[in-house]
């Protein structure tokens, strides 16, 4: 079997070696892919959408797995790409990934088939912002398109509102497009993600992420400093009425919307005093999410991914280790506001009992990796116990370092009581 991952950050690293570590034998591609996917799998001669449909024909792939949020919306989208040409894919059309490309879309489609969320107002003007404030904080505000996970945030005064709404609506730091005013949602966040295939799904293992650059949620919001996972994050509670309320009117709202979907499906939720909310949709695994989970993942990853962008949801092709997972990022030199390239990076020799996904490295000439980005690498732990885990990731992780390297010291511990 030939297999294309799209993508080229730390979640697609571990969706690849997920996939080679499958009992059955595939031969893994990847585009644009890394120094680092390049040791697991074979790069792709491609530049852009159509050349790599080219590929994909041409090398008769028979399973593309989309990583990256991106591709699915960009020019036609892979995804209906891949259905023009026969090709099995794993991410759903570009008319279903609207639910993430703009959160707009995305609280227009929870309020249509009520699901329980925030209330919103998506305005495009300063003036209309301030209005839809109202003079109440905190507010959280949203750019209505994609940002690589800064495109949000949560202000707690006039004056940091006042900033954020002049880089969307006044600089255009994000690119063209509208900003929403959502309702501040208090408490614990949890990330579940779903295996859709049409009006079929899977609940996946929890995990929880964590936003911020610094210590205890401080600092401006990053693409997510670390995360942790466990089938004990959840009791059957608390899964059932996430289920009931927020998953399956979702997986039913979009085979009444006529939005086909095949493949993962985050949901980032707020579990506030008045019971679970919907905080915003992902097409895909969550980054570094997908980190911590997919080494729980035991079994057939190779044939589940597979019959499932087929149209065939096998739930028992995998199943979850029991304990703990707890992915810690390292980030570079000036991140998030910019990243600093090229510092080596030494100590991946050393790490012990631990994984390393690399999401922005790369080598030099001497062979060694450096630093090529703003979230630079994970280092992943498991313990029977949440404490456990901790304690491994953080030993093993001091083992790995860099000039400028930034490393959040409560991953695993914050939020949890």
């Amino acid at each position: 079997m030939k297999i294309l991952v799209v993508g080229k950050g730390g979640r697609e690293h571990a969706i690849i070696t997920a996939l080679v570590e499958s009992p059955t034998e595939a031969e893994i591609y990847s585009f644009p892919g890394s120094d680092a996917i390049f040791e697991l799998a074979k790069p792709v001669d491609a530049t852009d959408l159509p050349t790599l449909m080219e590929f994909m024909k041409t090398q008769a792939i028979d399973l593309c797995i989309a990583g990256e949020e991106s591709y699915l919306v960009t020019g036609d989208g892979l995804a209906n790409c891949c259905a023009d040409a026969g090709i099995p894919c794993w991410g759903p059309p570009k008319e279903a990934a609207q639910l993430e490309a703009s959160k707009e879309f995305a609280k227009e489609f929870m309020v249509r088939h009520n699901i329980p969320t925030g209330g919103y107002a998506g305005v495009d003007t300063v003036e209309d912002a301030q209005a839809a404030i109202g003079g109440k904080y905190p507010t959280v505000l949203k750019f209505d398109g994609l940002a690589a996970g800064k495109g949000v945030a949560v202000c707690l005064d006039k004056a940091s509102a006042d900033e954020f709404i002049d880089e969307v609506l006044g600089q255009r730091k994000f690119g063209e497009g509208r900003l929403l005013v959502e309702e501040f949602l208090d408490g614990p966040e949890i990330s579940i993600f779903v295996s859709v295939v049409d009006d079929e799904y899977q609940i996946l293992a929890p995990a929880r992420d964590y936003k911020r650059i610094f210590d205890a949620d401080e600092g401006p919001n990053t693409g997510g400093m670390g995360a942790v996972s466990s089938l004990e994050m959840l009791d059957n509670a608390l899964r059932t009425q996430i289920d009931n309320e927020i998953v399956k009117p979702t997986v039913e709202g979009l085979q009444k919307d006529g939005l086909p979907y095949r493949g993962f499906l985050y949901f980032g939720i707020m579990l506030t005093q008045d019971g679970p909310k919907i905080l915003e949709y992902n097409c895909r695994f969550g980054d570094p999410e997908a980190q911590a989970v997919l080494p729980m993942i035991t079994g057939n990853f190779v044939d589940y991914v597979f019959e499932g962008a087929k149209g065939n949801l096998q739930p028992e092709k995998i199943e979850f280790m029991d304990g703990w997972s707890i992915c810690l990022v390292s980030a570079s030199a000036g991140y998030p506001e910019s990243s600093r390239s090229g510092d080596v990076i030494s100590g991946f020799e050393n790490v012990e009992g631990s994984r390393i996904f690399h999401a922005g490295t790369r080598k030099n000439a001497d062979g060694n990796f450096e630093t090529a980005g703003g979230r630079v690498y994970v280092i992943v732990a498991r313990g029977e116990t949440r404490e456990d885990a901790v304690s491994r990731v953080y030993a093993e992780s001091e083992k790995v370092s860099f000039d400028g390297m930034q490393r959040r010291t409560d991953i695993g511990t914050r939020n949890f009581v």
